[in-house]
């Protein structure tokens, strides 16, 4: 990778996978990168996610496809058991989806978010000495044709030639680069989540099964309501996420402590094998799914400071696809800023948005057509095509090679944002703060 210094100074707020991604990319190609995080303190939270293989093909070049392998230990083998696919009241299996065969340059990668996280973490900060500033709240943003930088709640000023706000879905960010605050929407459904160990599990003859043939994935399809369930390290850890219809408005926080009951309640009338799993649960996160509307511009007013990730693009967890598309642009920031060079920041900064988002957008859209493919069963069909009902798996989604494409698409695209006037209809999208609409 570049050896060459950019000269480039460049600020991430926010560590979660893309703010990391972004860093340890902008790293890779020569820029001098720190990471601003408001939390205290790094904690393995969370329970399952997913990485597509169009993120495992970014996390293999790192460090000569170790941290990759690291990755990999800590992940769901599935290579035998596949995924499969039950009617909610009978129990029946319709459909079994087989495992796609793996590029080993390209793994799909299922694991716990808090152990996964930790290694990319310690990646940028123990190999490649990117510091990682831990309790820092950034109070403002701010930005001038020349430079970008950040005030943190101490005061403190820090400048850069450009800032990366990859500080999720209540991004402050966000405010600045919109010019209004962009309040969450109810996306009309909520997802009850769970990761326990498999200690009573293995002591009911009605669960057993599931945690003493190594790794499963099996999903429960019903009316409104998905239920997937996973057994991962050899059966030890066990997880299940719930998806179902909510419609209580949010604010600014949506993830709660759930109830067992209101669990069960759901399950009523359903296969007795999902609530023999979901009683073996200690505690569970009952996380209300926000939706935003697609943000006109991810790019500030001086294009000097980038919305990524979250921040800039939440998915549905059907998507399956929400860290891995914040990962992608992390990748293609790094290569935009590298080919423009320090003189052209802000160009850069254009590109990149005019590299994504419409990849993005019809990235997100794959969540919703996936829940409502199962949310809407149409039975008749499932039993005359097994196959419809299937987890999509889209070539353009996962054979996508983000640092490949921003390489061979940068040239082209400077250009368009450089001298528009060269080109016959190029319409670009905007930069900073546009009208609300009344």
């Amino acid at each position: 990778m570049s050896t060459t210094r950019t000269g480039i100074k460049v600020i991430v707020v926010g560590a979660g996978f893309g703010g990391l991604t972004a860093a340890i990319e902008c790293h890779r190609q020569g820029h001098d990168v720190e990471i601003y995080e408001n939390f205290p303190e790094l904690k393995t939270l969370g329970d399952i996610i997913s990485f597509g293989a169009n993120a495992g093909r970014i996390y293999h070049r790192w460090d000569n496809g170790r941290i990759c392998r690291r990755l990999k230990e800590l992940c769901i083998d599935l290579s035998n058991y596949g995924f499969r696919i039950h009617k909610w009241d009978t129990g029946e299996v319709v459909y079994h989806q087989p495992s796609p065969v793996e590029d080993p340059e390209a793994p799909v990668l299922n694991g716990h978010r808090g152990e996964l996280h930790e290694v990319v973490f310690n990646y940028a900060k123990d190999d490649l000495k990117i510091p990682i500033h831990l309790g820092q709240h950034v109070d403002q943003y701010f930005e001038d044709d020349d430079k970008a930088g950040i005030i943190l709640k101490n005061g403190e000023r820090v400048v850069a030639d450009v800032v990366i706000g990859a500080d999720g879905v209540r991004s402050k960010a966000r405010e600045l680069v919109l010019g209004y605050v962009d309040k969450p929407k109810s996306s009309g459904y909520a997802v009850w989540r769970a990761w326990f160990s498999n200690k009573d599990m293995i002591e009911d003859p009605r669960t057993r099964e599931f945690c003493i043939n190594g790794d499963t994935f099996n999903g429960w399809i019903g009316p409104d309501v998905h239920f997937l369930f996973s057994t991962i390290k050899g059966g030890k850890d066990c997880c299940w996420v719930l998806t179902h219809k909510d419609e209580h408005d949010i604010d600014e926080s949506w993830s709660f402590p759930g109830k067992l009951e209101d669990v069960y309640k759901v399950l009523e009338g359903w296969d007795p094998t999902c609530r023999a799993i979901v009683e073996k649960t200690p505690h569970l996160v009952d996380w209300k799914l926000v939706y935003r509307d697609p943000l006109p511009t991810w790019v500030s007013k001086h294009a000097r400071i980038l919305l990524l990730g979250d921040a800039a693009h939440p998915f549905l967890p059907t998507s399956a696809q929400g860290a891995t598309q914040a990962m992608e642009d992390g990748v293609t920031i790094a290569v935009c800023l590298k080919r423009a060079g320090k003189g052209n920041v802000p160009a850069a900064v254009r590109v990149h948005q005019e590299l994504r988002y419409e990849r993005v957008k019809a990235v997100q859209k794959t969540g919703e057509s996936t829940r409502d493919r199962w949310h809407k069963t149409d039975w008749e069909k499932v039993a005359k095509d097994p196959k419809s009902i299937e987890f999509p798996r889209e070539d353009w989604i996962h054979r996508f090679d983000a640092e490949k494409y921003a390489e061979e698409m940068f040239e082209e695209t400077f250009q368009k944002v450089t001298h528009p006037e060269k080109f016959e209809g190029v319409k670009l999208l905007p930069v900073g703060p546009t009208p609300v609409a009344a």
